[in-house]
């Protein structure tokens, strides 16, 4: 059996090194007692800027922030003959917000994942929840070392309990490496010590133990607290030795010096092992109650050292049964008294170190490697990677309807336009374009729903775009929070996209009044359509025009502005159509399927068949460019897709993912096949996670739908044309899903709900 690693590794001076170290060795040292031939190698993750000399077993290496290394990681590990890829997680020593960028290379590998979780939070942020429930998605089996994680993974990370394997930390064993080791530092002896190491840091509240020592040394003035180790290389990075200064400064001012010994090395297992069967406490005086792994606790206990620590999720568990004493974050006085009382009474100081060493060989890394190997033998049984992707994960039905944060961005106005995170934010105001999605999103969601809160959305809306129109038809866009209007120049986007609302308003009115409202707002406006000059005006008109015949049929004027608009697309399309471009203009920017999708409805009403066979070329070139991959990859407006030239995935926007499905709808509606209905689904999944990211556009638990598809994260903010984009093509897509919702929900059909 071959297992590739992927962590941290020594040389690299951090905790996640140390134990992909250990634990390696200990699955080699399991494998060879257990006559089992499995042959190890590693990828070590690279920190910015850095290189290590590394052993022979690291073949391969990752540079944090470079999404190609991942990629080929991904194809290095499918050729290499592994049988299972084994991975070291921690947020930080993967690129990306929250190490997304490990998601890029586990989506690809065709062989089992087995990942060992070093952390799991319960309150995580949204980045941190979505890439480990990703993570969690593409392992088949995940590994925790503590009780508690495995509660969070279930509840809060939503992973089957039958993935979950609990690990405890493995430690060295002691027993074993006590001939070897080199005897502990010549200034201990005769003193009792008191004992701290690892990565030193602000999280680590050395300053409590030091605080504490005074009370301790007036009864016991043989004490010595000892602080080993160096500053984490992240601190130093950004404060420097801030941290370890403040900390000398406090010892000397509290004249202690003879009482503290800062050790300032990263020092190897053997010098580690030598120092805690020498201490006589150990103390882990941490400020951080979620701290759900901490592996100089358990090498404290294995020491047999009595234990002494603030009570953080690891600590109150591992502590149980006398195997160690907690006591308060920052209290000085409870941590001295505990101290003393320990060296007060050497018996029951004693009797806590013997139940700590004995523990301590429960969870020694020959076991753990054993552990390892026994989850490697079960998954490898299944001879095939956990190919449960994500677009089999995220269906409709996971997902209800629901407006929260639309009716949280409306006030008596209408819509505002953007929102810092789900927050509105009042200084950009309204729009034209905002308002008039949303109209459109009202009158669909009454249409599904019957719930009167959509018929005060449609008023408030309407009133905007009533309030907006002038007496030639014209329309302003912008209006500030203060109502007063400005930058007065006519959009053809905001134009065409009202004609659009007011053309299905027409159609599927709730009541006469708005009807009525309607009619007079829309035939004013028609005025207009002779000034318009773009594409993007030409197709959301149409759309609109689409609705208004359906309504009234015998309306042969309102059939030739269509074909009239219909034409001038053709016309664009045969000025810029040429060699493997096939489209209307000589780039692709945004909201690209409305374009074949507004042909298609034209040819739906008036047969001419010109308009299909552009709307079937346009559309072949825009898979072309989106569908590289299995899922949608949508043109990114950090640089838009120019003819003959590449271009950016990011930032992908939701209007561009909403367009998409509104192609596949009005192709389904001529030709009603399965492939394309395929499509309208995934088209949807986009904003679930089926993307390039492999991470959510909608926020459970905001109801609001992020901005956008960044390099390195989700963009966070959730303004109105986002969240109107997701609820849009939820209704649109959720015929196309009605196999997989229960009976009370799958009440839309494909006849009832029409956007374009």
């Amino acid at each position: 059996m071959k297992i590739i690693c992927i962590g941290n590794y020594p040389p690299r001076q951090c905790g996640i090194a140390t134990f992909t170290e250990n634990l390696v060795k200990a699955i080699q040292k399991a494998a060879l007692a257990q006559s089992i031939e499995i042959a190890i190698e590693v990828i070590a993750m690279n920190d910015s800027g850095q290189t290590y000399g590394y052993p022979p077993i690291v073949t391969k290496t990752i540079r944090d922030q470079d999404k190609n290394d991942y990629l080929e990681a991904a194809a290095y590990i499918n050729q290499s003959g592994a049988d299972i890829c084994l991975v070291e997680h921690e947020y930080g020593i993967f690129g990306g917000n929250s190490g997304l960028l490990l998601i890029s290379l586990l989506r690809l590998l065709k062989i089992p994942v087995v990942t060992t979780f070093h952390s799991v939070l319960q309150k995580p942020n949204f980045h941190q929840k979505e890439v480990l429930k990703r993570i969690a998605v593409y392992s088949s089996a995940v590994v925790v070392m503590s009780k508690l994680a495995i509660d969070f993974l279930k509840e809060v990370f939503e992973v089957p309990a039958s993935k979950i394997f609990y690990i405890e930390h493995g430690v060295p064993d002691f027993e074993l490496m006590k001939p070897g080791i080199p005897a502990a530092p010549k200034s201990w002896e005769g003193r009792k010590v008191i004992l701290t190491f690892g990565l030193i840091g602000r999280s680590k509240g050395i300053e409590t133990a030091i605080k504490a020592l005074p009370t301790i040394v007036e009864k016991h003035p043989d004490v010595l607290y000892v602080v080993m180790g160096k500053t984490h290389p992240h601190v130093i990075r950004y404060a420097g030795e801030e941290y370890r200064e403040w900390l000398t400064d406090m010892v000397n001012r509290m004249e202690l010096s003879n009482h503290v010994q800062f050790i300032d090395e990263y020092v190897n297992e053997a010098q580690l092992v030598s120092c805690l069967l020498a201490a006589d406490i150990y103390v882990t005086p941490y400020h951080n109650k979620a701290q759900i792994t901490s592996g100089t606790l358990c090498y404290g206990l294995a020491g047999g050292c009595a234990v002494l620590s603030t009570p953080y999720w690891h600590a109150e568990e591992i502590l149980q049964d006398g195997r160690g004493g907690l006591f308060e974050f920052g209290d000085t006085e409870a941590l001295s008294a505990q101290i003393n009382e320990l060296f007060d009474e050497p018996e029951k100081l004693s009797a806590m170190q013997q139940k700590a060493y004995r523990y301590g060989c429960t969870i020694a890394w020959p076991l753990v490697g054993k552990a390892y190997i026994d989850i490697f033998i079960k998954i490898n049984k299944l001879a095939v990677h956990n190919e449960t992707h994500l677009e089999e994960q995220y269906q409709l039905i996971d997902y209800p309807f629901n407006p929260q944060h639309i009716i949280r961005m409306t006030d008596n106005t209408g819509i505002l336009q953007h929102a810092h995170g789900c927050t509105p934010n009042y200084k950009t105001g309204y729009c034209l374009d905002d308002n008039a999605r949303a109209l459109l999103l009202s009158i669909m969601a009454f249409q599904q729903f019957k719930d009167p809160k959509y018929l005060a959305l449609i008023t408030r809306y309407l009133a905007y775009i009533n309030h907006m129109q002038h007496k030639d038809g014209s329309f302003d866009n912008f209006m500030t929070y203060a109502h007063t209007i400005f930058e007065n120049k006519s959009s053809e986007d905001a134009f065409g996209r009202t004609i659009w609302a007011l053309g299905y308003l027409i159609r599927f009115a709730p009541n006469d009044n708005l009807f009525q409202l309607g009619m007079d707002l829309f035939h004013k406006s028609t005025n207009q359509i002779d000034q318009l000059c773009h594409v993007r005006g030409y197709a959301n008109t149409i759309a609109g025009l689409y609705h208004y015949v359906n309504r009234f049929p015998d309306q042969d004027r309102f059939i030739k502005i269509i074909t009239g608009l219909a034409n001038k697309l053709c016309d664009e399309f045969d000025v810029y159509s040429k060699d493997n471009w096939h489209w209307f203009e000589s780039i692709m920017t945004y909201d690209n399927g409305l374009l074949p999708a507004s042909l298609y409805k034209a040819y739906e009403l008036t047969g001419i068949e010109r308009f299909i066979k552009t709307a079937d070329a346009s559309t072949a070139c825009l898979e072309s460019k989106c569908f590289i991959n299995n899922y949608l990859s949508l043109i990114g407006n950090n640089r838009w897709l120019t003819m003959d030239e590449d271009y950016e995935m990011f930032a992908q926007q939701p209007i561009d993912a909403l367009a998409m499905v509104v192609l596949y709808q009005s192709i389904f509606q001529l030709r009603k096949n399965k492939q394309t209905a395929e499509k309208i689904r995934t088209s949807f999944k986009w904003f679930l996670g089926y993307n390039d990211l492999d991470l959510p556009l909608y926020d459970v638990d905001t109801c609001g739908c992020n901005d956008g598809i960044e390099s390195f994260s989700i963009n966070r903010n959730q303004g109105a044309e986002s969240t109107i984009a997701y609820h849009l093509a939820w209704l649109m897509a959720a015929p196309y899903f009605e196999a997989e919702m229960p009976a009370k929900e799958a009440i839309l059909s494909v006849e009832n709900i029409t956007y374009g």
